[in-house]
């Protein structure tokens, strides 16, 4: 039998030639990093990772982020070999492989569970989506977050339920990306010890050498973040490597970055360090070089020789295994001792909902002054904060403007892991990231900026959504409706980009009532990401006596206020400040005799999701005479006016000026929308 160090280069190479083949065969891919990094990740998953290749979703494992997701053969192949098992979306473990040999060697190609880029929910043990670099990264610093506030809300004497670690793989591009380097100052400042960053320093991009763009001292960099910083000489130095690893566990004080120095392509020394070797298949001529170097049979294809599996299962998948099962044990004394706790720890797993949750969801009374959509969203969070103990969040700076501070949740610091107010700081798109690392971890995030900045998280935002995340966005400060701060700070065409997003559900409430039908709507969500958009200005609080519940806001758009005997004129459409708008037009219009409808639409993604009957119900085909009004982009509301139908919205960007002249120079009036609406009957 070949000893352990023998063993240990046979696995090496057996991830880098899967690489290689399954690169050739789909004739596209990163066959490069794979092959230089297969040592370190190797090193990393068979002597340190805590994780059971037979249970991938074991709350206290630890995770390894790609976030270079182009090297995606890299995790590929060791999924393959260390067995690891399929979970189904009802978070059961399948006794099926999440990666077969012949996914494998469909690698990129339709139905195989190889995409291009490691995709989170399609191929199990992906911890997050990469692809986009400095993404991972960014992930990484969440599921870090998420452990420091697990273990400071779970862990008790003697039961310590969890104490994983966070290790991410980044490359020269997740350095260059700024959000990675946004979490990084927040990872410092924190002082997240749990967090491990694997930098592969190989000095290459797809354009050349690295010295044409980035000439950055990273290691100084790091270290001026507050972080702790290790350099391995050489990727194929398993030895020192292991060494750096270990003492990232001793340590807890900081979060470490490992520079370790790589040549892409290791192995096929006609290309090696070229662009070439990074971004497209190496060539059978290379292909059977590199072997050939490696001592293996040239002519070969997706082999993985005997012994290989046999090693991973007696390495990571003995450790792994043993690891978890002594945590299931004491699962069950802890839940002997808390009860509730246990019940907390097994609900966040499925993304179940604690029982009561919605016990104190307040209703408004009839006000025509109002309140401020933010504002009744900022009471609506604090009634449901304290029955769901692990919906935490915060702002980029703006908490006291988004009024989204839970008043006895504590702030979450260096130290004081406890708290449930989480401080992002002026980086709105690091807060983005973390937000989606904490619900792969399976706590309940919302985060809040105006909406304007919506523009610097949309990566995030747009991958919450892709990997099918509850995440909460909340955005303030929703139109011109903010007055003086001008058109840098009044949103357009952020809210049609927003709802363009798959599975992105939009919420847009007319007034506080609609808020807490729309939390209503968003606190069940278990596979989608909610846009929750609030005004700065009060909006009247609607008489619900008077006017129909604002229950249909779970429908998307309802019937707030109709004709006398439901046979409309003319439909009047908007969602958010503008429903105020249309109910004084529509009372106008009625004084005058017309038959007008106002349908309160807060969700064009909700309405879209409900049957023909229903959607014709609150839009009647035959009623062509139609008057859209919202303060934004109006791009998307002809889909519900219409060619001929009237749209009053912003076809410039806003002005500074107080809010009731901005509403005059814009034609947010309701002598304005009546006007349309009666143009619509005159056209009919």
């Amino acid at each position: 039998m070949a000893d352990n160090k023998s063993l240990d280069e046979l696995c090496i190479n057996t991830i880098r030639t899967l690489a290689m083949d399954a690169v050739e065969a789909a004739q596209s891919g990163h066959p490069g990093t794979p092959m230089a990094l297969a040592p370190v990740a190797y090193t990393l998953w068979q002597r340190f990772l805590r994780y059971d290749p037979a249970d991938p979703i074991w709350p206290n494992r630890d995770r390894f982020v790609l976030s270079v997701g182009h090297a995606s053969m890299l995790l590929y192949s060791l999924l393959h070999l260390s067995a690891v098992k399929a979970v189904d979306p009802d978070y059961e473990v399948l006794g099926e492989p999440a990666v077969s040999l012949d996914d494998i060697k469909n690698f990129r190609q339709l139905g195989s569970k190889c995409p291009g880029h490691p995709e989170y929910h399609l191929t199990s043990g992906v911890e997050t989506t990469t692809g986009p670099l400095g993404q991972g990264c960014a992930n990484s610093v969440g599921m870090a977050i998420a452990e420091r506030w697990l273990a400071a809300h779970f862990n008790r004497p003697d039961f310590e339920m969890f104490d994983y670690s966070v290790y991410a793989l980044c490359s020269d591009g997740d350095m260059m990306e700024g959000v990675s380097n946004e979490t990084a100052s927040i990872a410092g400042h924190l002082a997240l010890g749990n967090l491990c960053w694997i930098y592969d320093n190989n000095r290459i991009t797809i354009d050349g050498r690295t010295e044409l763009t980035f000439s950055d001292d990273v290691a100084a960099r790091f270290e001026a973040y507050g972080w702790r910083v290790a350099r391995v000489a050489d990727a194929n130095d398993t030895g020192a490597l292991a060494r750096e690893l270990e003492a990232f566990k001793r340590a807890d004080d900081a979060p470490t970055l490992i520079v370790v120095n790589s040549h892409i392509g290791y192995g096929a020394p006609h290309k090696q360090d070229s662009p070439s070797a990074h971004g497209s298949p190496l060539g059978e001529d290379e292909i059977r070089a590199a072997k050939r170097n490696y001592g293996w049979p040239e002519d070969a294809k997706f082999l993985v020789p005997d012994g290989v599996r046999d090693h991973f299962a007696d390495g990571i998948g003995r450790r792994g295994r043993e690891l978890r099962e002594d945590w299931l044990a004491r699962l069950e004394d802890y839940r002997a001792e808390y009860a509730a706790l246990a019940d907390e720890i097994e609900r966040m797993q499925t993304r179940e909902l604690p029982d009561g949750w919605d016990a104190e969801l307040p209703t408004f009374p009839a006000d025509d002054k109002g309140v401020a959509s933010r504002a009744a969203a900022g009471q609506v969070l604090n009634a449901i904060a304290p029955h769901y103990p692990w919906l935490i969040g915060g702002a980029a700076d703006l908490a006291s403007s988004t009024k989204t501070t839970l008043k006895d949740g504590g702030d979450f610091e260096a130290g004081s892991y406890a708290g449930r107010n989480l401080h992002f700081g002026i980086r709105e798109h690091a807060m983005g990231a973390i937000l989606n690392g904490l619900a792969l971890s399976k706590i309940r995030p919302y985060g809040s900026t105006f909406l304007i900045f919506s523009d610097y998280m949309k990566p995030p935002v747009r991958l919450a959504a892709l990997m099918e995340l509850p995440v909460i966005f909340i955005y303030t400060h929703d139109s011109i409706g903010l007055g003086e701060d001008g058109p840098t700070h009044q949103p357009v065409e952020q809210l049609i980009g927003l709802r363009a997003i798959p599975g992105m559900v939009d919420l847009r409430p007319a007034d506080a009532n609609e808020v807490t039908e729309a939390f209503r709507v968003i606190m069940p969500l278990r596979h989608e990401p909610v846009c929750l958009v609030l005004s700065r200005q009060p909006l009247p609080t609607f008489d619900r006596e008077r006017y129909a519940s604002a229950a249909g806001v779970a429908r998307g758009a309802y019937v707030l206020a109709d004709a006398a005997d439901g046979m409309p004129d003319v439909l009047l459409i908007a969602a958010g400040s503008e429903v105020a708008l249309c109910v004084a037009a529509y009372e106008e219009l009625r004084n005058d005799g017309i038959r007008a409808r106002v349908v309160s639409m807060p969700s064009f993604y909700l309405f879209e999701r409900q049957d023909r009957a229903y959607r014709d119900s609150v839009l009647p085909p035959g009623v062509t005479a139609r008057v859209a009004v919202e303060q934004a982009s109006t791009v998307g509301w002809d889909r519900y006016v219409g060619t001929d139908g009237a749209i009053i919205g912003m076809h410039t960007f806003g002005a500074s000026a107080p809010l009731k002249a901005l509403r005059t120079k814009f034609g947010f009036t309701p002598e304005k929308v009546a006007a349309a609406a009666r143009a619509q009957l005159e056209r009919g």
